[in-house]
């Protein structure tokens, strides 16, 4: 039952497989045989099981990049993702949640997910309902019913910030027993092939940020304050209020932690939200609802919706939905700041720029950070480093050739890297004779589609590239659109300056469009203030440890130099995106013998 996921709350009756009742019928003859037969009997039953264990594995089981054969299933989960895509197993099918249960579409037509590490599996890894625009009226009803003052405020039903507290604690308690981070780390892998490390470590933030806001903590984020008034009974307060319905537009390439941090602030602080996932791993997120509904969130407290984009903006445009938080492409993000009359909060592309200053130090460490930043995650985050801008001191090193190398070491088996889901092949291989064809520009590595893979067409598989690129050819008009064109990929562009030509690099970070994350890889004190002040990018680290990837839950992540950016992860960052400012005047004492004035 805990490999096949067979509990009584699965929500999908009505697709069970013949397999899944074969196998439990074999444990209700098991115990009659028992009985009645004695053990003797008992080696069928047992060979009877066995089989079916090993059908519902299959290449699943054999695939050398998982820690183990089996994954355990929680109690609260509906799937287990070892068996999903593999021969005998009916597809599983993620539904819809709206006004508190499961249930699928009006046509009962479904999207099937390819299996992205083999093009010849023809069994689709998961389906998803696909949701119409007949069937939003639901949707649309269930928003209509949420107050502008949301489900609960600094005023009304208290109780409740009290509640997401332990739900906050218990989930995070549970995201950290061992079998559950594995489950959540092999669902990750399922739809979103990334190594077991990149994988664990989203799940791992995401169980430290549900710690985090254990206990009060949620109470605490709506902490008011008060001012004194101009006479004597007045008084101010700011409270963090709600907006009421909410919409949630979530990304691909980080299947828990994005969603679950946006999801969990917006309900801390009163927000109802109608949460979109994209359908390629929408499972992890169904799941995750399975974990909440079992520590306690109340099912009417989110919506989830599966659809294509033309869906969720029909419903973001028809419901009375207060705000949409959206991560993921800038034209998508264009797209919803229009439709939504601006009432967006968006964390878009990044063109994730890294400085290496003249200081050079630890050519090993910051190698293998270069490497790390450009291609862990097959380059798939939003902060991977798209650009290095390296001093000619480090370009007189060997750091060049340690980054080669560091690349060369990745491969497919172990899934440092892999499948690229956005961005086909072709299309990757094609921007990369673009740059080329700049002069001066030559590939330091890759640029080549990945061996012996069996990666489908629609996705892209390229060995770790970087093309070196001269800084004065690289800013002239005819070339620096396609130099700072952000391929979501194992893909990243490098530069050179000197000490003369600082003030051109800053003009390239200048000229860019987007501003996520960024890194001043230098301990010199005066090079880092030059390049900070006059920089904007909204996460930046420096110092010799300078990154622009791996943010974890302790500190801000989000875009700068736009004013519809949002943050994720802290405190702030949830205010900011969840809640606005309210002000309450209390004026409550009339001064003895007061006298009517003039009129003014």
């Amino acid at each position: 039952s805990q490999l096949l996921g067979l509990h009584s709350n699965y929500h999908n009756t009505s697709n069970a497989s013949r397999l899944r009742r074969t196998f439990a019928a074999c444990n209700l003859l098991k115990l009659f045989v028992k009985i009645i037969w004695g053990e003797i009997s008992m080696t069928i039953i047992r060979s009877i099981r066995c089989n079916c264990l090993t059908t519902l594995r299959g290449k699943a089981a054999a695939t050398n990049h998982r820690r183990s054969l089996a994954t355990i299933t929680p109690p609260w989960a509906t799937v287990n993702p070892d068996a999903m895509g593999t021969d005998g197993f009916i597809p599983y099918v993620v539904q819809n949640m709206v006004g508190g249960k499961w249930q699928h579409t009006k046509s009962g037509n479904n999207i099937a997910i390819p299996d992205p590490m083999n093009a010849n599996n023809e069994n689709p890894i998961f389906l998803v309902a696909e949701t119409k625009m007949e069937d939003l009226s639901a949707f649309v009803e269930s928003m209509k019913a949420v107050p502008k003052s949301g489900v609960h405020n600094p005023l009304k039903n208290n109780e409740r910030y009290l509640m997401y507290g332990e739900i906050s604690r218990l989930a995070g308690e549970e995201l950290v027993k061992p079998e559950v981070a594995d489950y959540f780390t092999k669902a990750i892998m399922k739809c979103v092939p990334k190594s077991y490390a990149q994988a664990s470590g989203e799940v791992k933030v995401t169980a430290a940020f549900l710690q985090n806001f254990g206990g009060d903590q949620v109470r605490f984020l709506a902490r008011d304050f008060g001012v004194p008034g101009d006479h004597e009974g007045q008084k101010s307060v700011g409270y963090r209020w709600p907006l009421g319905p909410v919409a949630i537009i979530a990304p691909f390439n980080f299947p828990l932690e994005i969603p679950v941090l946006q999801l969990m602030g917006s309900l801390f602080m009163g927000n109802k939200p109608v949460f979109k996932p994209t359908e390629k791993v929408s499972f992890v997120m169904e799941q995750f609802l399975h974990l909440l509904h079992h520590c306690g969130m109340p099912k009417e407290d989110v919506d989830f919706l599966n659809c294509e984009g033309s869906v969720a903006e029909k419903l973001i445009t028809s419901a009375p939905i207060q705000l949409t938080q959206f991560t993921g492409s800038s034209r998508v993000a264009e797209i919803l700041a229009e439709k939504t009359r601006g009432k967006v909060k968006i964390e878009d592309a990044g063109f994730d720029w890294k400085i290496l200053g003249p200081d050079v130090s630890n050519v090993d460490y910051v190698a293998w950070q270069c490497d790390q930043d450009a291609y862990a995650s097959s380059g798939q985050k939003c902060s991977a480093q798209s650009i290095l801008f390296m001093h000619k001191n480090w370009g007189e090193t060997d750091l060049l050739d340690k980054i080669k190398a560091n690349a060369a070491k990745r491969n497919i088996d172990d899934l440092t890297v892999g499948p690229v889901l956005t961005v086909t092949t072709q299309a990757m291989l094609s921007h990369a004779e673009r740059l080329l064809s700049i002069p001066g520009a030559h590939l330091i590595c890759g640029g080549k589609e990945l061996d012996e893979h069996n990666i489908p067409s629609i996705y892209g598989a390229i060995q770790p590239t970087a093309i070196f690129i001269p800084l004065a050819e690289m800013l002239k008009d005819d070339h620096f659109d396609a130099c700072v064109t952000e391929i979501f990929g194992p893909f990243q562009v490098i530069t050179e300056f000197d000490d003369s030509s600082v003030d051109k690099v800053l003009e390239a970070c200048e000229r860019m469009s987007h501003h996520l994350t960024a890194a001043v890889v230098s301990n010199d004190i005066t090079f880092q203030h030059k390049i900070l002040s006059n920089t904007v990018n909204g996460t930046t680290y420096t110092g010799l440890r300078a990154r622009t990837t791996g943010a974890p839950q302790n500190h801000w992540f989000g875009p700068c130099g736009d004013a519809r950016g949002c943050g994720i992860g802290t405190p702030e960052a949830i205010r900011l995106v969840w809640s606005l400012h309210r002000e309450i005047i209390h004026d409550n004492l009339i001064p003895d013998g007061w006298v009517q004035p003039k009129a003014s």
